[in-house]
């Protein structure tokens, strides 16, 4: 496949795209020296800075990788998976394992930095758990998760938040699925109730054994549910 000019808007998105079908079609295997900017620059209609932009996504991409005085070289064929998708994809027990050892951390880091601010939306987040027990399983859902987000957010830990922010589509999704293949409010509309108020209170607290113990018997619990289905 060669290479033909490129027309106007947005040349970089485009060049990059042109550039990326020449490697993950097999014209430029892995270990492939790229042709030089100025050589792509002429090959696809555009100026030098749009070739430099667009070897730098394919860097971030995963497929191409520049070597201090040697050039460009072909690392991959295929481009790395961005971290939501690998997530979405996972099996919802794989993410749950990985849930618990981020949140258990959490809930032990939350008992001990939370602030009076976290105290109240600690309160307000069990609240709406309770309010949302009268409601849809997909809203209970949401205020479930909305919860721990609050206990995770205590930690103070923009690492921690930002990885549970993550979870949080998989979770939704597989979190509701649970609730209706086993009907679990059927009986109990806030199922899960006392472990919630059990878990908030050790934060209250600032007991972060008892945070951590409460939390990691929960989410056993869950898991073990996923398991079963």
């Amino acid at each position: 496949m060669s290479l033909s000019a490129l027309r106007p808007s947005p040349l970089v998105e485009q060049a990059t795209e042109r550039l990326r079908e020449q490697i993950t079609g097999g014209d430029w295997p892995v270990g492939t020296k790229l042709p030089g900017e100025t050589t792509l620059a002429k090959s696809l209609g555009v100026g030098r800075s749009t070739v430099r932009e667009a070897l730098r996504a394919l860097a971030g991409a995963g497929l191409v990788r520049p070597r201090q005085g040697s050039g460009v070289f072909v690392i991959a064929t295929s481009p790395k998976e961005d971290w939501s998708v690998r997530l979405r994809r996972a099996a919802i027990t794989d993410v749950y394992e990985v849930r618990m050892l981020v949140e258990i951390e959490a809930a032990q880091l939350a008992a001990r930095r939370r602030t009076e601010d976290d105290l109240l939306a600690l309160d307000s987040a069990l609240a709406g758990r309770r309010a949302a027990a009268s409601g849809s399983d997909a809203a209970f859902v949401d205020a479930d998760i909305a919860l721990h987000a609050v206990v995770v957010a205590a930690a103070h830990n923009p690492v921690l938040t930002g990885l549970f922010a993550e979870f949080v589509p998989v979770l939704q999704q597989g979190l509701s699925d649970l609730v209706e293949l086993l009907d679990l409010r059927a009986a109990d509309p806030n199922h899960g109730d006392a472990a919630h108020a059990a878990l908030v209170d050790a934060v209250v607290q600032g007991d972060a054994e008892a945070a951590g113990r409460t939390l990691r018997e929960e989410l056993r619990q869950t898991l073990a549910r996923l398991h079963s289905l």
